[in-house]
């Protein structure tokens, strides 16, 4: 039981401050500006390891990979520990596996998360200053799929569309998961 409420604490902590280097990266990658609430809680949660980071890990064009290397840190970190609270009882390379595809998982799911939030604030507050963001943030992901799927009584159902790929896309990844660390 310990070692359950250990493992969801961690996955609570290291999921908010990873999530909140990636939607650091996404930002910057779309030139969302940081000046609103959004881009001010990502830089309060996420400057003290992603600008130590950029010393050492130069941003590639639009890309600041210094907060991918942070967020994949972070759940190098978090897997590390459980492994150790395991009493190191597998083997360890399954420490850096199950950081990447915790990384990816913690991706699909926060793209979840912001569609769910952008469709949301979209029907109960379409002028909010957080909306405007999210929907920057959502564009890219919606705009293919809007080009085939039809509005439904004037209903945008794109974002619904791409929460059910990016569902499909974590049942891949989980089962890819297995299939690589049985091998291990």
């Amino acid at each position: 039981m310990l070692f359950e409420i250990i493992t969801f604490v961690l996955d609570v902590v290291v999921g908010f401050v990873a999530g909140a280097c990636l939607l650091r990266l996404t930002m910057q990658h779309q030139r969302v500006p940081f000046g609103n609430p959004v881009g001010r809680m990502v830089f309060a949660l996420t400057d003290w390891l992603v600008l130590p980071l950029r010393r050492l890990v130069p941003a590639a064009g639009r890309w600041d990979l210094a907060s991918l290397v942070a967020a994949l840190l972070l759940e190098l970190a978090q897997y590390a520990l459980l492994w150790l609270l395991l009493g190191a009882s597998a083997t360890v390379l399954a420490v850096p596996v199950l950081a990447v595809f915790g990384l990816a998982r913690l991706v699909l799911s926060g793209l979840i998360g912001l569609l769910l939030v952008f469709a949301v604030l979209s029907w109960v507050q379409p002028g909010s200053p957080v909306l405007q963001v999210l929907g920057r943030l959502c564009e890219p992901l919606l705009r293919p799929l809007r080009r085939f799927i039809p509005l439904v009584g004037g209903v945008d159902l794109s974002p619904l569309a791409v929460m059910v790929l990016l569902q499909v896309g974590l049942i891949v990844l989980g089962n890819l998961q297995r299939t690589v660390l049985a091998g291990l």
